[in-house]
C-alpha cells in the first residue's frame, strides 16, 4: 500500500544551469546533494523536490510536472516573466485552483498554483 509520496524528481541535462533557474530564479534553498552533484534535493513543506543529472533519464516538456504552491499567483508569474522565465500557459481559473505553467531550461513545465479557499 502507498503510504505518501517519497519525493518528486525531474531530470535535468546541465545541472549547474539548472540550480541557477530552481534557486537563483524560483528560489528553492538546497537541503542535501549527492557528493557527485548528480543529485540536489529541496525540502518544501513536508514534501521534497530532487534534480537528478542521469544518463537515460531525459527531460520532457511532457513528462510529470511539479506544482508549487505560492502565496501570491499573479505576483509570483509578474516575478517570473520579469526574469524571462518560459511561459508554457498563462493564469487560469479551475473551480478549485488557479496555476500557470513555466518551463525549466530543460524544457520540463512547473505548475505555478494557488490553491482557492473553500
Amino acid at each position: 500500500m502507498i503510504i505518501e509520496i517519497a519525493f518528486v524528481g525531474a531530470p535535468v541535462t546541465d545541472m549547474k544551469r539548472s540550480r541557477a533557474f530552481y534557486e537563483g530564479v524560483l528560489g528553492l534553498k538546497p537541503t542535501s546533494e549527492s557528493p557527485a552533484g548528480n543529485w540536489v534535493e529541496y525540502d518544501i513543506g513536508a514534501a521534497t523536490f530532487g534534480l537528478g543529472a542521469y544518463p537515460g533519464w531525459t527531460p520532457s516538456p511532457d513528462g510529470t510536472v511539479v506544482a508549487f504552491e505560492v502565496d501570491d499567483l499573479d505576483a509570483e508569474m509578474a516575478r517570473l516573466k520579469a526574469q524571462g522565465v518560459v511561459i508554457a500557459f498563462d493564469v487560469m481559473d479551475t473551480p478549485g485552483c488557479r496555476l500557470a505553467l513555466v518551463c525549466d531550461p530543460d524544457g520540463n513545465k512547473i505548475m505555478i498554483h494557488k490553491r482557492k479557499v473553500q
